[in-house]
């Protein structure tokens, strides 16, 4: 019977970690001083400088009036990545002339590879328009952080060709650069864009 009870206990703590790290994740147990009550607003995302497919530095007021649509990623993933982009690209494609709206973004969790050049070549296989980002290892994880995008090098005992654990979620990021909303990599195309149009 203890050892029953004591079972039931540890899965009981463990589940209450698991809920404790997911509302930390979305905000909701910042230090008081700054949060004035539960607003029910995730707190995701914020300001950025990176650079873009063409060398240019790019901040969040570059698109400012328009909404982004912003995916953490890297090139070299093999499914999960391109599948992402894939299910935003078809969802915009549906979306017509109110596409124009939306302004797609690939930021990378591997500015080790992802340059520039690596980038300009990536996101071309996207929706016509698809920004990607890079920047210093710094500038990458103050935005991560600030998007509470989890990422890491995998250990594989690779040292040239290694994959990137990361979180899978498409955000939806307001005219002001406020989150909207977010998509998992179970959204349909159909989905997004329907959440999407809700936002224009």
């Amino acid at each position: 019977m203890n050892h029953r009870i004591f079972r039931i206990g540890l899965i009981s703590i463990v589940a209450l970690l698991a809920l404790l790290a997911l509302a930390w994740q979305w905000g909701l147990l910042a230090p008081t001083n700054q949060r004035s009550g539960i607003s029910g607003i995730a707190q995701v995302g914020g300001p950025f400088t990176l650079v873009d497919q063409d060398g240019k530095t790019r901040t969040d007021r570059d698109f400012a009036g328009r909404l982004m649509l912003t995916y953490f990623g890297y090139s070299f993933c093999p499914d999960v990545c391109p599948t992402a982009l894939q299910v935003m690209s078809t969802a915009l494609q549906t979306m017509g002339d109110d596409a124009k709206q939306v302004q797609p973004i690939f930021i990378t969790v591997d500015p080790a590879r992802d340059t520039p050049k690596q980038l300009k070549d990536y996101v071309s296989h996207f929706f016509p328009g698809t920004v990607g980002l890079t920047g210093s290892e710094e500038q990458i994880s103050n935005t991560a952080k600030a998007y509470r995008v989890y990422y890491r090098k995998a250990e594989d005992g690779s040292t040239a060709e290694y994959l990137m654990d990361h979180s899978s979620i498409v955000f939806l990021m307001g005219r002001d650069g406020a989150y909207l909303t977010h998509f998992t990599h179970q959204t349909t195309p159909a989905k997004m864009a329907e959440a999407i149009h809700k936002y224009l």
